[in-house]
């Protein structure tokens, strides 16, 4: 399936839903408000909830064929099928309890920071990384936002960068899993562009935390939809691809991956994970950093984050 979070704008509704053929459907309205309005609690009902899904989106199928969707009404006599233009696409995981940020996944996202000619920066020793286990940090959940929001350059960087990543989102509590048993516990994936203040981050990391540089107002875009592990042929053979003002920045795959999802899943199971919470895939090379004479993302710039089946995430610098 593919699913979103989603404000009806007629009613101000917001609620989780299925996209399906260019329509939204509001799965809350739909079962009768067995499925609860809220992704959150929606994944925390687990197995029941994604079975009951999947039977309305495949009955929905048969109705769509059958009458416009402005005319499909649930057993209470309510629309619960949108256009696009009637709705406000959220962040699928709108407010997720903990993002855990997997650092230096791609092994030549590794080479290209050791190339940035900055002393507080180099001062992280990045030569040094080394892959015993996943390492990362923790990002704030309150920093997610939806495609295409504005996101505005913070006041206090003057060096904005993009990464492109999979986000992918746990569907049960997990502690102290194993990797075989690692991919029972995902609920899907999706898109996550971390946006980096990188001068924050560097002198951040030069006193060797990290927190600001990673985490403000708007940094996590998320989404556009939320796909259950059966919508992927393969979540280790995706083609990603960043465009900055149409021009391709980013160009890997996730095949690319040090750590593979189920090693991931398994790793920050000894924190304890819970339904909702998000771990990144870490970023492929290409960032502006890495560029030989940076220059950072401006108002008017326009971010493109494309993975192959997930879709495009797009943010817009105001």
């Amino acid at each position: 399936m593919k699913l979103a979070t989603f404000k009806i704008k007629e009613t101000e509704r917001t609620t989780v839903g299925a996209y399906l053929d260019n329509t939204y459907i509001d799965l809350a309205e739909l079962s009768g408000d067995y499925l609860p309005v809220s992704m959150l609690e929606f994944l925390k009902l687990g197995d029941s909830a994604m079975e009951r899904a999947k039977r309305l989106v495949e009955k929905t199928e048969k109705s769509l064929e059958a009458k416009p969707v402005n005319e499909l009404s649930s057993a209470s006599g309510n629309r619960y099928a949108y256009q696009e233009d009637e709705i406000e696409l959220l962040a699928p995981v709108p407010l997720p309890g903990k993002i855990i940020h997997t650092a230096c996944n791609f092994d030549a996202h590794l080479d290209e920071l050791t190339t940035w000619d900055d002393a507080e920066w180099e001062s992280h020793n990045w030569k040094d990384f080394h892959f015993e286990h996943p390492t990362g940090f923790l990002q704030a959940g309150s920093s997610v936002c939806p495609h295409n929001t504005g996101v505005a350059i913070p006041k206090f960087t003057k060096q904005l960068d993009f990464e492109i990543e999979i986000g992918i989102v746990i569907g049960k509590e997990a502690f102290e899993v194993s990797t075989e048993d690692a991919m029972d516990y995902v609920a899907g994936y999706t898109i996550f562009n971390d946006l980096s203040a990188r001068d924050i981050q560097a002198r951040e990391h030069s006193n060797k935390v990290i927190l600001m540089g990673k985490s403000f107002k708007n940094s996590c875009p998320l989404g556009p939809l939320l796909l259950t592990p059966d919508e992927l042929s393969d979540p280790h053979n995706l083609e990603m691809k960043l465009r900055l003002n149409g021009e391709v920045r980013q160009d890997s795959n996730t095949s690319a991956m040090h750590y593979k999802t189920a090693e991931l899943v398994s790793w920050w199971s000894l924190m304890g994970l819970y339904p909702g919470d998000v771990i990144t895939s870490g970023s492929p090379p290409g960032v502006i950093a890495g560029m030989e004479n940076p220059v950072w993302l401006k108002p008017g710039d326009v971010i493109e984050a494309t993975v192959a089946e997930l879709g495009t995430l797009t943010t817009h610098v105001v």
